[in-house]
């Protein structure tokens, strides 16, 4: 219903002087002498895609948020390491190809139990809907807002970190297993989400922010519903501090069991006051609307 994406950066050197070698530098570093030898599966993957394969290739990804706090980190990085191996290449990739490819990579190839939202909204950024369809199109249509009530939105939305973070995989799989085992209560669970998510677009559209700040907290109580792993009694318990000082409304980002608290209010200082005598760490955000770009190549 709502997704997020963070900043990454990928920075590729390429040097055919050199012997032939690929070094990666991420929160580990690989030096190999063919892209089979990578362990990183992302990169791995990538490489063969794009069919970029040296003979000298330094790439270096750094990420203002680690991994495992529900922020879209898979989906930006896959995102944004594409986009740089393309433009390596020259080509040009649109948005839309690009979150295909990045998909592509993290569901068909490496079987993660993932959706499609965190590649495309780092693909396309914005305040942007996404209809899924049943043939796997994803039709992408950035929402009306006015003016004001964008300013608004933005201006009200405190991101909060728990101090807990986990592996989104794990939570998901969880997830399916339970879907598969009790379909029918999960599959009325999820279709509420959906159309809890056609109101959020119908609220932001008219911009009845108070409404959309509602709807996120019928989706939290409802996504806590899924699976025990996807709260927390410490999670419960900010969240019903933030709901005391000022929270109109809000939810856990991701797929659940830790990582950020997103939450809607009109008294920010009060919230913000709250939160950090909790010990809760504020991370300052901004609305993004180029998506994954280049800042720099020669």
């Amino acid at each position: 219903m709502l997704s997020a994406a963070i900043s990454q950066y990928v920075y590729i050197t390429i040097n055919e002087a050199f012997r032939p070698r690929i070094i990666l530098k991420y929160s580990k570093l690989e030096d190999v002498e063919r892209w089979e030898q990578i362990q990183h599966p992302i990169f791995r993957e990538a490489l063969r895609l794009t069919g970029v394969m040296g003979p000298y290739l330094e790439i270096v990804s750094l990420s203002d948020i680690p991994a495992g706090t529900g922020l879209g980190s898979s989906g930006s990085f896959t995102t944004a390491l594409l986009r740089a191996l393309h433009t390596m290449k020259r080509n040009f990739v649109p948005p839309q190809e690009l979150a295909e490819q990045a998909c592509h990579i993290e569901i068909d190839l490496l079987h993660e139990p993932v959706g499609k939202q965190d590649q495309y909204i780092a693909a396309f950024g914005g305040i942007t809907c996404f209809d899924f369809q049943p043939d796997d199109r994803v039709v992408a249509e950035p929402l009306k807002i006015a003016s004001e009530a964008l300013a608004n939105l933005e201006d009200g939305l405190l991101l909060f970190f728990t101090g807990a973070s986990r592996s989104a995989a794990e939570v998901l799989r969880d997830q399916d297993t339970r879907t598969r085992e009790n379909a029918s209560d999960m599959l009325e669970n999820l279709h509420f989400t959906k159309r809890l998510g056609h109101e959020s677009r119908d609220a932001l559209v008219a911009g009845d922010l108070r409404k959309f700040a509602e709807l996120m907290h019928v989706h939290w109580e409802h996504k806590k519903k899924r699976s025990p792993g996807i709260s927390s009694s410490f999670i419960d318990e900010m969240y019903e501090l933030a709901r005391s000082h000022g929270a109109l409304g809000g939810k856990l980002i991701g797929a659940g069991g830790g990582g950020f608290l997103l939450l809607y209010t009109e008294d920010k200082t009060r919230l913000r006051s709250a939160m950090r005598a909790a010990g809760l760490r504020e991370v300052r955000l901004k609305f993004d609307f180029s998506g994954t770009s280049v800042l720099a190549h020669s």
